[in-house]
């Protein structure tokens, strides 16, 4: 059994990987598909993947989030994986390294100036780790020595640890470092990283450069240790770690701290052999040590790995040409089976879609639903499988255009540009389709058990620690608005059932200054399922729709500058930054 599921998704790992899901499910129960990855080290698109080999045994529960069946156990405890005894630490969650009270302020810092940082670009690998993150990495050099003193040289800089380093400096009461210098191509990023340093006390150098050359000759041999976070390929290691050494003083156990996402053993075989190539040993290694915003493939962590020069050190890395980027080197393409009419569909290079997302959002071209389970990889040039869907001339399926063109500034006596526009009958039509099979209505007081779920998750998301996380409140919380009126009040739910798997609130409020009427957008959450993403866009545009109907020309929306996937939400339906909220905390009073 093992070996098929290895063998449907053509797992790389084999039955050992399959076992290290299995195990994981019977440790972590119930868990999300992202949980399995972290745990497993397996992409999120892979684990999904023998999630659903996995169903069709009837060794996982279809309901989500997953946890095994009866038979799955019998087949835990026949391969002697049913003790689930975990002795990572509870204190560092593995990591080796715990920010201590102090230098909680420098997180908060981090925090803030992330949000109005550069954004990542996904194209070539970036994707901006955490706040804790980014303090994490400055305590490694100090718990490795290589700070305080010395000079630091990061090999590009998209995370912002060079601000990191002046921020813990800043808080702690001394610069930290003797000078960092950062090399980045990317004018955005300099810049914002010399905006803000300026004011921090911590000498920060940019150099703007394209990495595929060699450094520049005044940045050879004058640093004590090196970081870089490099494209997630063998080659875009191979390139950045040979920067570093380019920039190392010679000798031995001078540091490099690399991070790099999670691959396939064959994949790391690829970047290890790349670190005994350039004359570099292994001092340390911790997983899941970085955690990304936005890296949903790998499921949101990296590695880290301390790295030490020795006498064979040597970059012998000229200019680089060829591909360097994950989307650069991809040469395969993946079979998608429709959930709907079991339809195969071709996503990657050459192909029509060249992502999964583009394919859910135009639907099967078959039958214009979903959703889609991932199947095996394909080299682009093998001919499809029966029966697979011809897409050299799809039938067309509509295209929604819910953001509009940016336009001229309007005269001022015009109205504002709408940022969204009710979608086309044919494409609200394919929208229904891909949201299939759950339906939506109006609230009732019935689902308020469900809601107050939802809206406690909200509070989590948002809040953390400090959220109100108690159903029964926000339930009670919701009913009393219900008792006034249901209107705006949106769930989505499964066909011939009360069960809701989504909830949308949007209400209608006056300006009592002015007299204006405008929609208040409250809340928008849905239960993991496969097609999350179409009933999360089905709810938002029956609640946009409800607003039209009504009159409102102008919606409001809060989310938490935390919350990355509403914020994603509002960019995507046309949404605009129009405030920003301050929070300030004082001390207590002194009851004296």
């Amino acid at each position: 059994m093992l070996t098929e599921v290895a063998d449907a998704v053509r797992l790389q790992e084999g039955p050992p990987g399959v076992r290290s899901v299995l195990r994981a499910l019977r440790r972590l129960a119930p868990a999300s598909t992202r949980e399995i990855s972290r745990a497993t080290g397996l992409p999120v698109p892979i684990v999904a993947a023998l999630g659903n080999e996995l169903r069709r045994r009837d060794l996982l529960t279809k309901e989500r989030p997953s946890r095994l069946t009866p038979a799955g156990l019998d087949v835990v405890a026949e391969l002697g994986m049913d003790l689930t005894l975990d002795a990572t630490c509870t204190t560092c969650d593995g990591r080796e390294l715990v920010i201590p009270d102090v230098l909680d302020e420098a997180v908060r810092r981090l925090s803030d100036l992330m949000e109005s940082g550069p954004a990542a670009d996904m194209s070539i690998d970036q994707s901006h780790c955490t706040p804790e993150t980014k303090v994490r990495r400055v305590l490694a050099l100090l718990a490795a020595g290589s700070l305080p003193g010395g000079n630091l040289l990061l090999i590009g800089d998209d995370d912002l640890v060079s601000l990191a380093v002046a921020v813990v400096g800043d808080v702690l009461g001394s610069p930290i470092v003797e000078r960092v210098t950062v090399v980045d191509i990317s004018p955005e990023i300099l810049g914002y990283i010399r905006k803000v340093s300026a004011g921090l006390g911590t000498r920060v150098e940019t150099v703007e450069h394209d990495l595929r050359q060699p450094l520049p000759a005044e940045l050879h041999s004058g640093f004590d240790v090196a970081m870089t976070d490099p494209p997630y390929t063998a080659e875009g290691a191979r390139l950045f770690l040979s920067r570093a050494v380019e920039g190392l003083r010679p000798g031995p156990s001078h540091s490099i701290f690399f991070s790099f996402g999670g691959k396939s053993p064959d994949e790391m075989l690829e970047v290890q052999r790349e670190i005994m190539a350039l004359g570099l040993v292994t001092n340390g290694y911790i997983r899941n040590f970085n955690e990304y915003r936005g890296s949903g493939i790998l499921g949101g962590v990296g590695f880290f790995q301390h790295l030490l020069t020795t006498t064979s050190t040597a970059s012998r890395q000229g200019d680089f040409e060829g591909p360097l980027y994950t989307g650069d080197k991809r040469t395969r393409q993946r079979e998608y089976t429709c959930a709907a009419c079991d339809a195969r569909v071709r996503v990657g290079p050459g192909a029509r879609w060249t992502s999964v997302a583009a394919l859910r959002d135009e639907g099967c071209p078959q039958c214009g639903k979903g959703p889609f389970r991932p199947g095996r990889l394909v080299a682009v040039e093998e001919p499809p499988t029966t029966p697979a869907v011809t897409v050299d001339e799809p039938a067309p399926v509509p295209v929604p255009a819910p953001i509009a063109t940016p336009a001229p500034a309007p005269a001022r006596s015009q109205s504002p540009q709408p940022g969204w526009q009710r979608p086309a009958p044919e494409y609200r039509a394919a929208l229904e389709q891909r949201a299939q099979p759950y339906l939506t209505r109006q609230a009732d007081e019935g689902d308020l058990p469900a809601i107050g779920e939802f809206e406690a998750e909200i509070a989590r998301i948002s809040f953390g620690e400090d959220a109100v996380d108690d159903p029964a409140r926000h339930a009670s919380r919701v009913g009393r608005s219900m008792e006034k009126s249901k209107e705006g009040m949106i769930v989505a739910h499964r066909p011939g059932g009360d069960e809701v798997v989504g909830w949308c609130w949007v209400s209608i409020n006056q300006n009592q200054m002015t007299g204006d009427r405008y929609a208040n957008f409250r809340s928008l959450a849905v239960a993991p399922l496969d097609n999350r993403a179409d009933v999360a866009e089905l709810l938002l545009t029956e609640g946009l729709e409800f607003c039209l109907a009504n009159g409102i020309t102008e919606v409001v929306g809060r989310v938490h500058v935390g919350n990355v996937p509403m914020r994603t939400v509002y960019r995507k339906f046309g949404f605009d930054p129009a405030t920003l909220t301050m929070k300030l905390r004082l001390p207590e009073e002194d009851p004296r």
